[in-house]
């Protein structure tokens, strides 16, 4: 796709002003990196960085009782939280596969807010609109820009700016209140293992929060595609289309977590419920390798005689470990903690382990 093509976010300027390499993403131009995937890696792990978002979708389902209406559509039960709470969780076919991974936001009875994944935004709203019943979905993907303040240090810089009381702000749990002046949502969620927050901010209100965040702090570290994703590996995080998909289920997953079998019917309920009961065939599982050479997405997962069992899903070198690390699919009954792994990395084979996840300690 040429990169005239290419949708911007609003924060594209100041991306481009200060230096940024972009790489097309979702149909977007997004910046990979700023000074180096290894650095800004390290700048959130150790202190505090600012990522653009904003590729992400939004929708907003309003109705009389939106929270009920909803939750038929995803495994988490949104029943089961407070106004003021977001809860993450999977949507999926009725065959048990995953439409989307969400971060779901329960405003009010009336009002629920939906964060989807880039790649997914035209096709998770047509799905919601098919299946929603109850209640009325509306895209508001264009009309919000995104960012994540994510960091040890996030609370500290935000304080000042946030009319909200952060400190009283709890893992999971969001505000509507202003930045700078500027009304936002604040939710404490993040995509890294770190502390930190999520701001969902009227477009038009995007800069001038920007430009707030960078007054506070010139030197404040811009994060880009690439350390968000060494960042999420280290943690065992999902992305959609690499880890998960349709033709994967949350139980393969290792979100079961996200899956209440006890709330009311929810669609993919029947089959999901048909799969635990059978069995799970295969799992997603954490590793890492002894070699030099990093697995990548799509690489074969071997058995002793060299016959491909499963694949490799997701990575990387992790910058916090020092290691190559990855996320694989493997046969049940091969994914205990501890067990070897043997990987197919270009024309030979490189040995591992399967660990528990996290990789690195969550904050």
């Amino acid at each position: 796709m040429a990169s005239e093509t290419l949708r911007k976010t609003v924060f594209h300027p100041r991306h481009a002003a200060a230096g940024a390499r972009f790489v097309p993403f979702g149909g977007w131009d997004m910046p990979v990196q700023f000074t180096g995937i290894q650095q800004e890696h390290q700048a959130v792990r150790g202190d505090v960085g600012l990522f653009d978002v904003s590729h992400m979708g939004e929708v907003e389902v309003l109705g009389d009782d939106a929270v009920a209406a909803f939750n038929r559509l995803i495994t988490n039960d949104l029943e089961a939280i407070p106004d003021g709470q977001a809860l993450y969780t999977a949507m999926c076919t009725p065959a048990g596969g995953i439409v989307d991974d969400l971060i779901v936001y329960r405003l009010s009875r009336q009002r629920v807010f939906v964060c989807v994944n880039a790649s997914n935004r035209a096709k998770d709203f047509a799905w919601i609109v098919e299946h929603l019943t109850g209640a009325t979905a509306h895209d508001r993907s264009d009309d919000y820009a995104q960012l994540a303040l994510q960091g040890r240090n996030a609370q500290a810089l935000l304080d000042p700016l946030c009319a909200a009381d952060l400190a009283a702000l709890g893992r999971f749990r969001c505000a509507e209140t202003t930045i700078a002046s500027h009304p936002c949502l604040v939710s404490r969620t993040g995509y890294t293992g770190e502390d930190g927050f999520e701001i969902y901010m009227p477009v038009e209100h995007g800069l001038p929060i920007y430009d707030a965040l960078l007054a506070a702090r010139p030197d404040l570290p811009l994060i880009g595609l690439g350390a968000r994703d060494t960042l999420r590996l280290e943690m065992k995080m999902a992305l959609y289309g690499n880890d998960i998909d349709e033709t994967t289920t949350p139980l393969e997953a290792g979100l079961s977590w996200v899956v209440k079998f006890g709330k009311a019917d929810f669609i993919g309920k029947d089959a999901l419920a048909a799969q635990k009961a059978a069995g799970i065939p295969r799992r997603l599982v954490a590793f890492k390798l002894d070699g030099r050479a990093p697995a990548r997405h799509g690489y074969p997962v071997l058995d002793e005689a060299g016959a491909a069992v499963g694949h490799v899903t997701s990575g990387t070198r992790s910058p916090s470990l020092g290691v190559n690390i990855g996320l694989a699919y493997v046969p049940d009954g091969q994914h205990k903690i501890g067990a070897p792994i043997r990987v197919g990395v270009r024309d030979r084979v490189e040995t591992g382990v399967i660990v528990k996840p996290p990789l690195r300690p969550a904050r």
